[in-house]
């Protein structure tokens, strides 16, 4: 609730339609909300078609050229050997797909999936912590003081009021000696929520992360402040994430920060965590994150019941040339999850304290 007084690739695929930073409107036959269908058997036609457009866009599309290739290729050999023959069920089909391309190239977001599934929220892995599963509305969840400590906790950096709420909160606390933002249920979403509260947060212009994508592929960053393009290739465009600080108020540039993670943080989530860490402005606790480190969004695949979730650009630090996919960001305190919060106030308090106390 939120408090205002004022399998790792199930776990990303839970916030498709804004997995990270851009989200495209699916092309080819996207259901429009609340469409009700009854769902047909597919028959080789239609698997046909939906194997063709499926390749023909991951070849235009997918951020590594050469990979899309892979992808397609095995798709058309896939159908050619009859290896789905025998799938009549679009949830079955598309299960079937989604295991192809990863065999040849694992990508946490790519998947095919049933249109009709694509705006569910799925649920918690059974292994899921308490402290990592989401306790309320999609955003942010709680916003409150922990004695002297500005707490606010995100499942989800949805872009719509959430910003305005948490930048609110941390001045109406700008004088708290430290602050803890908890992402541990975190599943990704936009950069609103960081432009909102990190130039609070930073003395100095700070550099969170580069973003490349596809040289031909529309730029989904023209109006984002703080995203400014930067030199790319002739087969990628590419841009840096730089946080400007507030000169308004800077109570809060000097404060520690905390990070929560967990294995269920993904994708925007984590390029916060890796900005934080690649810049020293926060102490990330908890465990390795997710790794689901590209972004895209949702395309049709030329049947009405089936779309697919395309990874069109990847989030890294400029200054390694490395991204996170499959790994995950470690954090700088290793312990369980569930005491990540315990762990960051008992560091503030340590931060804060007179020498001897």
């Amino acid at each position: 609730m939120r408090s205002f007084s004022v399998n790792r690739r199930q776990m990303t695929l839970g916030l498709l339609p804004v997995a990270l930073m851009a989200s495209f409107p699916a092309r080819g036959g996207q259901l429009a909300d609340g469409a009700a269908t009854t769902p047909q058997p597919l028959d080789a036609t239609r698997r046909g078609a939906v194997v063709e457009t499926l390749a023909k866009t991951l070849e235009q599309h997918y951020v590594f050229p050469d990979v899309g290739e892979r992808y397609a290729t095995r798709l058309r050999e896939q159908l050619q050997r009859g290896a789905y023959d025998d799938l009549t069920d679009t949830a079955e089909f598309a299960t079937r797909v989604t295991g192809d391309l990863q065999a040849i190239f694992p990508d946490r977001h790519l998947s095919m999936i049933p249109a009709s599934r694509a705006r569910q929220r799925r649920p918690d892995p059974v292994d899921t912590p308490k402290s990592a599963q989401a306790s309320g509305p999609r955003g942010l969840e709680e916003a409150r003081m922990i004695g002297d400590v500005a707490y606010l906790r995100f499942n989800e950096f949805p872009g719509d009021t959430t910003p305005s709420q948490a930048r609110s909160f941390l001045l109406a606390h700008a004088d708290a000696r430290a602050v803890v933002i908890d992402s541990r249920p975190n599943r990704g979403g936009r950069l609103d929520e960081m432009n909102a509260i990190l130039p609070l947060l930073v003395a100095r212009p700070t550099r969170l992360y580069r973003m490349e994508m596809r040289a031909d592929a529309v730029p989904p960053f023209q109006a984002t402040p703080m995203v400014h393009a930067v030199a790319g290739t002739a087969a990628l465009q590419r841009w840096d994430h730089k946080i400007l600080p507030d000169t308004t108020e800077r109570r809060l540039q000097a404060a520690p920060v905390y990070y929560l993670i967990s294995r269920r943080t993904a994708s925007a989530a984590e390029a916060l965590a890796l900005g934080l860490k690649s810049s020293h402005r926060a102490t990330l606790i908890g465990e390795t994150t997710a790794g689901a480190g590209y972004f895209g969004g949702v395309f049709g695949v030329g049947d009405p019941a089936l779309q697919a979730w395309i990874s069109t650009g990847r989030t890294y630090d400029p200054k390694t040339g490395k991204d996170w996919e499959g790994q995950g960001i470690a954090p700088d305190v290793a312990v369980p999850v569930d005491d990540a919060l315990t762990v960051a106030l008992d560091l503030a308090r340590r931060a804060g304290a007179h020498p001897g106390s």
